[in-house]
């Protein structure tokens, strides 16, 4: 009865049980709708599913779990289950007390740390941040403001530039001028 057992025959049985209620289907259909297949539709779908349930029926349910691999001798009657930590029977390994008192101890280290962390996650969870909130706000506002002022500076250095180069224009005519004036007072004055 290994063979029952492959995938290949799962494999199989699933396959010709999904087809032959698929026959079963359509033949209700083909009845429903009065077709001259539907009989022999539905004869042959319900015959090889009374087949795959008899079949199914007489080599017994598959094992799915295994469970006598996590606990030896679960699968005999008369094994003497005993508790681990005593160790012995005829189809345990002894265990060493010390040895799963050690582990536990780990494991115990390993919940405490993993306790005093969610104390920290809940301490932060409780602390209060809307003072931060309004901090944050204010910074914002401050680096606006200090943006819209070297803005405001850098126009005022152009508006700089601009005025050193007219101011220069102006004495550049300042300079002719007063040369043309001087030129009409040496005439005046030689005149005279």
């Amino acid at each position: 009865m290994t063979f029952v057992h492959t995938k290949w025959f799962k494999y199989l049985k699933n396959f010709i049980i999904g087809v032959a209620a698929s026959i079963v289907m359509m033949g209700a259909l083909g009845k429903l709708t009065s077709k001259s297949w539907g009989n022999l539709a539905i004869t042959v779908g319900l015959g090889t599913e009374a087949f795959i349930f008899a079949f199914l029926g007489i080599i017994g349910p598959e094992k799915d779990y295994y469970w006598e691999k996590l606990y030896p001798g679960l699968d005999n009657a008369k094994s003497r289950m005993i508790p681990l930590t005593e160790g012995g029977g005829s189809d345990f390994r002894p265990l060493n007390a010390d040895a799963v008192e050690s582990k536990l101890g780990g494991m115990l280290e390993e919940l405490q740390a993993m306790s005093k962390s969610l104390g920290s996650l809940k301490a932060l969870q409780e602390i209060d941040f809307t003072e931060t909130a309004e901090n944050a706000k204010s910074m914002h506002n401050f680096y606006k403001r200090i943006n819209e002022a070297m803005a405001t500076l850098s126009e005022t250095a152009d508006d700089t530039v601009k005025y050193k180069e007219h101011m220069a224009s102006l004495n550049k005519n300042l300079e002719q001028l007063n040369g043309v004036y001087g030129n009409v007072l040496s005439a005046f004055q030689v005149k005279s």
